[in-house]
């Protein structure tokens, strides 16, 4: 029979086990890339929503470190430097990652306006024709999925590995135009002091581009549950209120004049075969906006 002293003992290693273990499930942490643009900012947001939707409970920890490439980026994930990334897809990212196949910017993402020289509106004011359109060459970093739509469809692209060299790039007439996403040139054009770039009024080019959370393949369950929050939020609206509340997107839903451009539909090889196309829920439709 057990001494009154070894029933205390044991009592306590089981509460001291209890609580080591109720802690380690509050505690979940997430590892995310570091927080550097307005598309991070937006997608923090984002996972913010999804992780309040859920019953395990997670904090997010963005990484501290210098802002890499995307290339750099899966690579921190498949270690397990960190956990959690967001991009837009193709099928070489999502044979190295598990995408939650929620687009965060509803399709946005494919929908691309250029960023220009201040001095060239009239160069894209002679576009009429995709022909047109070939002539000029068009900025991308070197691994992004948007790059390989683009050579796909037999336009010109001039390529580099960091996002911020494309600015300067731009300015220094090194290449004609640099895509975005509708969201993004707003902020960015006057995001480097001294270049003289602005937005193209009146070109658009459409694609299917979904823009997801990516993680390892080896952490399915934090996939699932970020799909889980998602389809929640998606469910109850706040996805919805989330994103078009979002002033990034107010200001290129305002600013865009989305209805009102010359726009080339693109082929994009580079999509998955999962990607859920026949959910309308998850997509904007742009002819149907306020």
């Amino acid at each position: 029979m057990l001494s009154k002293s070894a029933i205390i003992g044991s009592a306590a290693i089981l509460i001291l086990w209890f609580t080591t273990s109720v802690q380690a499930q509050t505690s979940s942490v997430i590892h995310t890339i570091p927080h550097a643009t307005d598309m991070d900012r937006y997608s923090l947001k984002m996972l913010e929503l999804a992780l309040s939707h859920l019953d395990t409970p997670y904090k997010v920890q963005p990484d501290t470190g210098e802002q890499r490439t995307q290339g750099r980026y899966v690579d921190d994930v498949i270690s397990g430097k960190v956990d959690l990334m967001w991009a837009a897809t193709d099928r070489d990212i999502e044979n190295k990652l598990q995408p939650v196949r929620i687009p965060l910017l509803k399709g946005l993402l494919g929908h691309r306006i250029f960023l220009i020289h201040k001095n060239d509106q009239a160069k894209f004011d002679r576009v009429k024709t995709f022909a047109d359109l070939q002539n000029l060459k068009l900025g991308q970093g070197t691994t992004w999925a948007d790059t390989k739509i683009l050579e796909a469809n037999k336009l010109t692209v001039v390529k580099t590995n960091k996002y911020p060299s494309l600015l300067y790039m731009l300015d220094g007439n090194r290449f004609d135009a640099f895509p975005r996403g509708v969201q993004e040139p707003w902020t960015e054009v006057n995001s480097i002091s001294g270049l003289e770039l602005e937005v193209e009024k009146r070109i658009m080019l459409v694609y299917k581009m979904p823009f997801y959370f990516f993680v390892s393949k080896n952490n399915q369950k934090l996939a699932k549950d970020l799909e889980l929050g998602l389809n929640r939020a998606i469910a109850d609206g706040s996805f919805d209120k989330a994103f078009f509340s979002d002033p990034a997107i107010r200001t290129a839903v305002e600013k865009a004049d989305l209805k009102n451009r010359l726009v080339f539909q693109l082929e994009n090889p580079q999509l998955p075969e999962e990607t859920p196309v026949d959910r309308p829920e998850l997509w904007l439709d742009v002819n149907n906006l306020q």
